[in-house]
């Protein structure tokens, strides 16, 4: 397909079916770049109340800034891959610090800010600059391989080098971010991964996939994440109204959340068929006074994209006599106890929350 045709045919396209999202209305470098940020492997749907759930809470970047990062990952808690809150966090502390409050106004200058890769920097360049540089993300990866014909793996650096090369050959120079923003709304609704609507489709009679009946076969994606299993027993310790809480450390998952105390085991018959008596958190507890002990029956699962969570939960009771005995050991395992108000304000992971649902 003429590269002309592919362009003008989506910028027709794009103003009737486009869906009024709010960063479309601005040009303002903070609130795309937020959205762009919390849009990663999240759905729209899905993001949008966090979307205006930030820019209530942080209008702008410095307020963002200087916010504390418990009331930011609060502020994310249940969307999910953390690390993009704390990016977040950092790369608006370096605007403030090293840019004086104000987004560089280049792509390349973009790339340099902290959690900030190709696709993000391309958005921001061209949505709030109309710098003519293509954004490439799955719908558009998508778009390109079934209308061009482009069988590259999209999983490999070749083929995203590939991919980049023409998407960048494609966007008009005059119009950048209205084509950006075409192609990646076109492969959201239009040219969707099942079961596309191609007899209604603009681009149907020059589409390469259409004509070779490959619709369903491209893009490649040739690698496949490996995911494994892993198994928690948390341990839900209060006294009155207090909870013993852990603070996630690095180099794992849920880095700078909360969760509580909690013991790796090696299968899932281990945390189905638990006995007090047999846990080493318990018995470590018993000498501090009397112990009440609950174990939930049934496990916990969670997936994450490379890992699969199945966690017991195992709540232990103390009388309100023994807070400082257990004050003292928590101090003593780098444990903390934080008030019912204290935990609701903490970030936790989503596992921590469905639990504590439950216990409502």
């Amino acid at each position: 397909m003429n590269f002309n045709h592919f362009t003008e045919k989506l910028l027709r396209w794009y103003p009737i079916h486009r869906r009024d999202l709010p960063w479309r209305a601005t040009r303002d470098p903070y609130i795309i770049w937020l959205s762009e940020i919390i849009l990663q492997q999240t759905r729209v749907a899905q993001g949008l109340p966090y979307f205006y759930a930030f820019v209530e809470k942080f209008p702008t970047v410095t307020q963002l800034a200087t916010a504390p990062e418990d009331e930011i990952l609060r502020t994310w808690q249940g969307l999910g891959y953390y690390s993009r809150a704390r990016n977040l966090h950092a790369c608006a502390q370096e605007i403030v610090n090293k840019w004086e409050g104000q987004f560089p106004d280049k792509y390349d200058k973009l790339l340099e800010l902290k959690g900030v890769g190709p696709y993000t920097a391309a958005a921001i360049a061209s949505f709030s600059y109309r710098e003519p540089v293509a954004v490439v993300d799955g719908n558009v990866y998508r778009v390109l391989s079934r209308v061009f014909g482009m069988a590259h793996d999209i999983g490999s650096h070749a083929g995203k080098k590939a991919f980049e090369s023409l998407a960048n050959q494609i966007i008009p120079q005059g119009q950048p971010d209205h084509y950006n923003q075409a192609i990646m709304e076109f492969g959201a609704l239009q040219c969707v991964p099942k079961n596309p609507d191609c007899p209604g489709c603009p681009l149907m009679e020059n589409c390469f996939a259409w004509q070779n009946d490959l619709v369903s076969t491209l893009p490649v994606k040739v690698k496949k994440v490996k995911v494994r299993s892993r198994y928690f027993i948390y341990y839900h310790i209060q006294v009155g109204e207090f909870t013993v809480i852990n603070r996630r450390g690095a180099n794992d998952i849920w880095q700078g959340l909360v969760d509580f105390p909690m013991e790796e085991c090696q299968s899932k018959d281990e945390i189905q068929s638990l006995q007090p008596e047999n846990l080493t958190l318990f018995n470590e507890l018993s000498p501090l006074g009397p112990v009440f002990g609950e174990i939930d029956e049934k496990p916990l699962k969670h997936i994450l994209t490379h890992q699969r969570i199945f966690a017991s939960f195992v709540k232990i009771s103390f009388r309100p006599s023994q807070k400082e005995a257990l004050e003292s050991w928590a101090r003593s395992k780098d444990y903390a106890l934080a008030d019912e108000e204290r935990l609701e304000g903490m970030g936790k992971p989503k596992l921590i929350l469905r639990y504590l649902n439950q216990k409502k």
